[in-house]
């Protein structure tokens, strides 16, 4: 499989998903919202939700995102992005697959790193879709976009971690069905700087746990939630460390390239989806008698949302062919770019359609205003772009330094809200 073909595998759950959002997820979307509005938890699983995902299950669109076959179809990045591209167009849609963040990275760490204890215990039931996941890295007291600044402490006593600390934006924590979370904190402080930090597998109902509250995003409280967490002499036996002691910089890289892929792609859906609505709608609507769509203006914007689209399309499956041909550090570039890209494009797009809309395109009438919140959110998560563009500017600028300049952390250190 090259960047312009696909392979026959990839080529076939393309149109499988694509048969599949036709027929049950589109034609669900307002009984979604509907089972939401009456919901008595606003972070409860939706009736419909269960029902999608048994027959998504049962048509063998399952853990897609999974790359190895032991636990899923072991597509390659370049084979799974089209699929999260046609996913990210409902923003609950790839729960449906069980292909949402955040379970998707923490499974693939469990998998990496995990015990046969966590896989047992934790990794087939989230592999099953019967429970949900958070990951805990991002804190309110320091600039987390500096992964160095975490503070949450992990003290080593006797067979047991003792730690101590504060969390916010773990999202799935707030959920009822999330049992357990992957800790990122700092074990040894005077160790190198990529040293100091470690992952721990901790379980919800952990003694000293206590989930403070869910955090809204732009006013919308999430179903996911994005929860605030305290840790107050939590226990964490030493086999629940991941990888061992000081790993966690080597298991978030792990982490990260995948699902920085995952979410670019999903904002191209996002953004393809606003384009069509933007279409629709300027078709439908005549002002000064003329429709909206025959005004030279929108007709620039249409042509400008295709160009950009089809821009970072490319960019982003070129990184995803670059991650499994030549590896993660060798793309990290064209990583940091789409992170940077797809969610600026994206926003440029829906703040169109918005307009075209007109008052209704900030209302909950259509999925604009909502998807806006969240992929302005998105250039936060997983890093901020400032971030990503100083690590692209470093790498543009490596081979004119005349002095080696002390190296700063970089890659997956530079990222917030990864808990997303």
């Amino acid at each position: 499989m090259d960047l312009l073909n696909p392979s026959d595998r990839a080529e076939k759950y393309r149109e499988q998903l694509l048969e599949f959002m036709d027929a049950h997820v589109y034609p669900n979307e307002k009984i979604y919202d509907q089972q939401m509005r009456e919901s008595a938890n606003p972070h409860a699983t939706p009736p419909i939700l269960l029902e999608l995902k048994a027959t998504a299950k049962e048509a063998g669109l399952w853990n897609l995102f999974h790359p190895h076959p032991e636990w899923g179809p072991g597509l390659s990045n370049l084979e799974y992005a089209p699929l999260a591209e046609i996913m990210g167009r409902v923003g609950w849609a790839s729960e449906v697959f069980n292909c949402n963040a955040p379970d998707t990275g923490n499974m693939e760490v469990l998998t990496l790193f995990g015990t046969d204890a966590h896989k047992e215990r934790y990794l087939k039931p989230l592999l099953d879709g019967e429970i949900a996941s958070a990951f805990a890295m991002t804190e309110p007291a320091v600039a987390s976009s500096d992964a160095t600044n975490v503070e949450l402490s992990m003290v080593r006593d006797g067979d047991e971690y003792v730690l101590n600390g504060r969390k916010w934006f773990a999202s799935n924590a707030v959920r009822p069905d999330c049992k357990v979370l992957i800790v990122m904190g700092k074990t040894d402080p005077s160790a190198p700087t990529h040293r100091q930090q470690s992952m721990m597998v901790v379980p919800t109902d952990a003694p000293g746990l206590t989930i403070v509250r869910n955090l809204p995003v732009f006013g919308y409280v999430d179903r996911e939630s994005h929860g605030e967490l305290v840790f107050e002499d939590v226990r964490v036996p030493v086999e629940d460390v991941l990888k061992g002691e000081g790993e966690g910089f080597a298991i978030s890289q792990a982490r990260l390239g995948p699902g920085r892929i995952h979410h670019c792609m999903r904002t191209i859906g996002v953004a393809e989806r606003a384009l069509e609505l933007m279409c629709e709608r300027a078709s439908q609507r005549i002002t000064f008698g003329q429709p909206v769509a025959d005004r030279a203006n929108i007709q620039d914007w249409i042509a400008e949302a295709r160009i950009d689209i089809e821009m970072v399309r490319l960019l982003t499956l070129k990184a995803a062919y670059m991650m499994d041909t030549v590896g993660n550090k060798a793309a990290a570039t064209e990583i940091a770019a789409i992170k940077v890209a797809a969610p600026n494009i994206a926003l440029k797009i829906i703040d169109r359609a918005i307009q075209v809309h007109g008052g209704g395109g900030v209302t909950d009438d259509f999925p604009l205003a909502m998807a806006y919140a969240h992929i302005r959110t998105l250039r936060l998560a997983d890093g901020p772009d400032e971030v990503h563009k100083r690590a692209i500017a470093r790498r543009e600028l490596r081979p004119y330094r005349t002095t080696t300049a002390p190296e700063s952390v970089s890659g997956v250190s530079d990222q917030a809200l990864v808990s997303r």
